[in-house]
């Protein structure tokens, strides 16, 4: 069994709720998973131990939040190198931070990144069927690598 991170920053609830379906979609394949806010994580050390690491943020004007931008400086000392990934945001009107996230996780960090590139979800998507289910997919494609 593996040991995955789900951490995320929510203005509006909306990017919590894609965590937790994503961490459901983790938990269908029998992986063990972990969802916290990254206010909750203080240093690198409490990054050690996991497997993989799925970062969101919601888009907020055309960028990400400072809080994931300090959250990802922090992240850098923990050495991801070779761990997998993933990164999801939500938005309104348009969809950066999980780009911008996926490509620090794979550029910066040298992350093994799902090939489905950022999972973007428009808010008014996420309560649905389909948005329920692409979060669940997304977390399912992450441990998948594991079996590649």
């Amino acid at each position: 069994m593996h040991k995955i991170l789900v951490a995320y920053i929510s203005r509006t609830g909306m990017t919590e709720k894609m965590a937790n379906f994503i961490a459901e979609g983790i938990r269908m394949t029998g992986q063990q998973v972990d969802i916290r806010k990254i206010s909750e994580i203080n240093n690198e050390a409490q990054l050690n131990g996991y497997d993989a690491y799925l970062f969101g943020c919601p888009t907020y004007h055309r960028d990400m939040t400072n809080g994931m931008k300090n959250f990802l400086f922090l992240a850098q000392k923990a050495n991801l190198t070779g761990k997998m990934g993933g990164a999801f945001c939500s938005y309104t009107h348009s969809g950066e931070s999980g780009p911008m996230i996926f490509d620090t996780m794979q550029h910066v960090y040298k992350m093994d990144m799902v090939d489905l590139g950022a999972l973007n979800l428009k808010e008014a998507v996420i309560d649905t069927r389909d948005g329920v289910k692409a979060c669940q997919d997304y977390g399912k494609a992450v441990c998948a690598k594991f079996k590649s």
